[in-house]
């Protein structure tokens, strides 16, 4: 019997602490908190009588109102770590998607580059496939320029050697005259130089901020319970019928106009309705307009898995009078052609992505009453349906 057991690269074994890290960080899925309640004699009892004893952390979050750019600024760092790793709400200003711009500063400030965050590995990459391009292209026109040389001259052209992606490899040297090396300088000094410039360094300052959609901050707000909006010009918390009503009013330009009311096609209506659907079912959702499309549907959160949807909110009239009369020029509500479609469903395959269509059905307002709208209780009213598409390859789906 052999005593070897199966053998693990160091990879695997990075990736798998990785995931397990992960696992321990974004445990929770929402910023509620239920504890597991202490075995006590009260808790024995309220179990006996069919009652719960668990009791609910709120972590009680604040965040700025900013009409400006229709979001939540939430500035607090523990507030903005707590949103993040509970439900992966929002992102960072200055950041891909999790704030992380003071921790790649404090990185490239001691590390010298040695470490590079995933916004610097991207932009590697980016510049590596960019000079593989640049060098395959001129690989090809000197092959060409060699075989019309051959022709030519009448003889066989030397075989081309065309680099590709599974072997090229980035090269470090740059063309271009060098430049002499600068005269040997006495170490000590340099020393003492390092040591004053590390002594001169200021302390680094978050200036990054975590930003959530109205979207978002409705959601944390109304449902949950676990963020306080302030108003940008007393710094005082926002009641919810205030919140309820500025959300709405961002859209309206300029405020305060008489078409504007009363309508229940508002852009943050309909977005909301296709947002706290999909939330609701379990779904993190995110933005995604960098694949053509409203939303992002990823199944735990974006540090385990890409999303695996991608959604259109496609807003539906229940009384088509209502579209002609709306001040609303809302996205996808007219017919669109099969170019479009087939353009979204194409971008979005190319990135292992199943484009959902989602119909958000507005109430009429001739069945509805407009009072309704004062309050989050016109969102009942609203009806979602979703279509799955997927693009047909012939040659896959044979079977």
């Amino acid at each position: 019997m052999s005593l070897i057991g199966p053998s693990r690269s160091k990879g695997s074994q990075k990736s798998g602490a990785r995931r397990a890290e992960n696992n321990r960080i974004y445990v929770h899925p929402l910023p509620l908190i239920f504890p597991a309640p202490a075995h006590s004699l009260s808790s024995r009892v309220a179990h006996a009588l069919g009652l719960s004893a668990a009791r609910i952390e709120n972590p009680h979050c604040e965040g700025i109102f900013d009409p400006a750019t229709r979001s939540v600024w939430v500035t607090n760092e523990r507030d903005s770590t707590i949103l993040w790793r509970r439900g992966f709400f929002g992102k960072g200003d200055l950041s891909r998607s999790e704030p992380s711009w003071l921790a790649r500063q404090i990185n490239a400030r001691k590390a010298a580059g040695k470490y590079m965050t995933s916004e610097e590995i991207r932009e590697k990459r980016r510049a590596e496939r960019r000079q593989f391009k640049l060098d395959r292209a001129a690989a090809i026109a000197r092959a060409a320029a060699e075989a019309e040389a051959a022709f030519a001259e009448g003889r066989e052209a030397a075989p081309a050697v065309i680099p590709s992606g599974a072997t090229w490899k980035p090269s470090t040297s740059t063309e271009g005259p060098t430049l002499p090396p600068p005269p040997p300088e006495d170490e000590s000094e340099d020393d003492e130089e390092a040591q004053g410039e590390e002594q001169k360094e200021e302390p680094l300052v978050n200036v990054e901020h975590l930003q959530l959609t109205l979207q978002e901050a409705w959601f944390l707000l109304w449902n949950l319970d676990c963020l306080t909006i302030l108003d940008p010009r007393t710094n005082a918390p926002m009641s919810l019928q205030q919140t309820w009503r500025a959300f709405q009013d961002v859209h309206c330009i300029p405020p305060g106009l008489p078409v504007y009311a009363d309508r229940f096609d508002n852009p943050f209506l309909v977005n909301y309705a296709a947002y706290h659907y999909y939330r609701a079912l379990g779904w993190v959702v995110k933005g995604g307009i960098k694949f053509c499309v409203d939303y992002l549907l990823y199944k735990r959160g974006p540090v385990f898995h890409h999303a695996e949807f991608a959604v259109v909110v496609i807003p539906v009239y229940e009384d088509p009078a209502d579209q002609d009369s709306s001040p609303f020029n809302l996205p996808n509500a007219n017919t669109f052609s099969w170019t479009w479609l087939s353009t979204v469903n194409r971008v979005n395959s190319q990135v292992q992505k199943t484009l959902i269509l989602t119909y958000v059905t507005i109430p009429a307002r001739s069945r509805v009453s407009p009072d309704l709208l004062a309050s989050p209780a016109c969102l009942a009213h609203y009806s979602v349906r979703d279509v799955v598409l997927r693009r047909f390859i012939p040659a896959r789906m044979r079977d």
